[in-house]
């Protein structure tokens, strides 16, 4: 995640003093919420909230998938285990058909009740051109088999992909989405969305979303979670200083954006995070080097291996993040996949910090500098010149690309920084338009394929807009991940024996350079809420990231408590 870029005055103004008010209401109206029930949030609205479309994904406001709308099951990182939501259990009478049976007694936020046929309607809307069209290149059909009963047909058995979408993807209900055409899905805001979770749709303005207690929510009785605030306020970033600022005034609760300095003000106490001292964060996602295949000289591997070989990963953990976030494993993956980690192949064929071992790699592929500028030229004796992109204003990569930058040059790679506007720079990575660039666009989920997906995904297109935008093509590697998708959702071990030969390809390759373990930025007030998630106490996570409340974020609303 980013750190902010300071707006105009007046702008950073406005929001303080709306958030000390407490007021909301769409236009900026005056309507107040109770301090004592309202949790303030900040750190992930980028602007004003402008669409509560759940199939629209990555655009919505904050909190509709998660608070409004919810899948059928949630995953548990920690215990590598799913939790029925939606569904209260499920069965595989074979390899090729997944039965799941809903809860009983469900209904939507209008009184509907939530039934087989809104999952099969969920289903099918992605044979239209959403964010989840690919699932039907291995479902062959999908049937409400009974009133709380839903069967889905595989033509290619995937456990680990799918379970990845049933916990993933919002359940919309058939009443209200099952005759929507594609501008439905894609362009309509759904500005009255009905929803199956916790919270309801409240109002919103420039500044803010607001949302409000369902109090006839279903998983209060199901699953005895009873959500704390009656309100959130989710504030619209604005700038670190403001956000420091409100921290530091108990005008916000919670803070999910990366923070310069947020070290020296965590107490343990007032100012909390999850842990007491460095990383201070649990890890969220991996910061890659995604380097250009398609541009000399990213393509040759001993190039690549030189470049990692070159990157003093402790001084940018020392220096842009002041120890809040921890150097990756060089496979990437994260500490909660452990179990895929081939630690005996990485011990020996992966890389660390060492200029001398980057300078030998260079010398041996024959990188020397043959027109005395003082960096390397190709083999061939072309000039070598690249440029490292971050988005403008993301201080914490800005600083870590320079850096990096230095680095390369120190064993006579000529790297710049460079950094271009946050969408610029998206439109040139997805067309192939950069050297290198530093990306952190996959989670933690419930399996590693996810990242493996990442890097490898074939066949390369004309626009790479998620996946492997080095444009790395590995046919061999991209069957191992197709394998380890069809490995069952349960079978680690099984997992781990696919992933242990994608590692060997991956250290051998070095497609991708994993940096460090991007921090789940989280900093919280004890003044109104307290009993936060903690090293010492609570399990999970805090924050309102899109994706964590599946992986346990919701419980944490049931969970924290007013001060005294």
């Amino acid at each position: 995640m980013r750190s902010l870029r300071l707006p105009a005055a007046l702008a950073a103004l406005v929001i303080v003093a709306s958030a000390c008010s407490g007021e909301g209401g769409e236009g900026g109206g005056s309507e107040g919420y109770p301090r004592g029930e309202t949790l303030y949030t900040t750190g992930t609205a980028w602007g004003p909230p402008v669409n509560w479309n759940p199939i629209m994904r990555g655009q919505y406001a904050v909190g509709t998938f998660g608070l409004a709308y919810e899948p059928l099951f949630h995953y548990d990182p920690e215990a590598n285990d799913y939790v029925p939501w939606l569904a209260e259990g499920d069965e595989w009478p074979d390899a090729d058909t997944h039965v799941i049976t809903l809860r009983d007694g469900m209904t939507w936020s209008d009184g509907e009740p939530i039934v087989a046929q809104d999952v099969a309607t969920t289903i099918e809307l992605g044979q239209m051109d959403i964010s989840y069209s690919n699932i039907w290149n291995f479902i062959e059909s999908v049937e409400a088999t009974g009133d709380l009963e839903v069967t889905v047909n595989f033509s290619d058995s995937r456990p680990q992909e799918w379970m990845n979408w049933a916990y993933s993807t919002p359940i919309v209900p058939d009443h209200i989405w099952a005759d929507k055409d594609q501008a439905g899905l894609s362009d309509d805001p759904n500005a009255d969305p009905v929803g199956s979770g916790p919270y309801l749709y409240e109002t919103h303005a420039d500044d803010r979303m607001v949302w409000k207690r369902n109090d006839d929510w279903w998983g209060t009785e199901a699953l005895g979670l009873e959500m704390q605030p009656t309100y959130i306020v989710d504030i619209v970033n604005a700038s670190n200083e403001v956000t420091m600022n409100m921290i530091s005034n108990n005008e916000v609760d919670l803070s999910n954006n990366f923070l310069p300095g947020i070290d020296q003000m965590i107490d343990g106490q007032a100012i909390t995070s999850f842990y007491d001292g460095p990383p201070y964060m649990q890890s969220a996602n991996t910061a890659w080097l995604v380097l250009n295949h398609e541009q000399e000289p990213m393509g040759d591997a001993e190039f690549r291996k030189a470049l990692a070989h070159a990157i003093d990963m402790e001084t940018i953990i020392d220096g842009p993040y002041s120890n809040l976030v921890e150097g990756a494993n060089p496979t990437g993956l994260l500490p909660q996949w452990d179990d895929y980690i081939d630690h005996e192949l990485v011990s020996e064929e992966g890389y660390s910090y060492s200029p001398d071992e980057a300078v030998a790699l260079l010398e041996d592929a024959g990188y020397t500098d043959q027109n005395g500028d003082g960096f390397v030229d190709t083999p061939d004796g072309e000039p070598i010149s690249l440029t490292l992109q971050v988005p403008s204003g993301w201080t914490d990569w800005m600083e870590a690309a320079r850096v990096i930058a230095e680095n390369a040059q120190d064993v006579g790679i000529n790297v710049e920084a460079d950094f271009p506007d946050f969408d610029l720079l998206v439109n040139n990575r997805n067309e192939g338009d950069f050297d290198m660039l530093v990306n952190n666009e996959r989670q933690l989920s419930n399996t590693p394929w996810t990242y493996y997906d990442y890097l490898f995904q074939l066949p390369i297109r004309d626009q790479q807009t998620t996946a492997n935008f080095g444009r790395y093509e590995n046919e061999e590697v991209w069957a191992l991940v197709e394998e380890l998708a069809a490995v069952p959702a349960d079978d680690v071990a099984g997992a781990a024996e696919v992933t242990s030969q994608i590692q060997e390809i991956q250290m051998a390759e070095l497609p991708a350079i994993p940096l460090w373990y991007n921090g789940l930025w989280s900093q919280q007030t004890n003044t109104t809420w307290t009993n936060w998630p903690s090293e010492q106490g609570t399990a999970g996570y805090a924050t309102m990231w899109d994706g964590w409340f599946e992986l346990g974020a919701i419980r944490t609303l049931a969970e924290i408590e007013l001060a005294e």
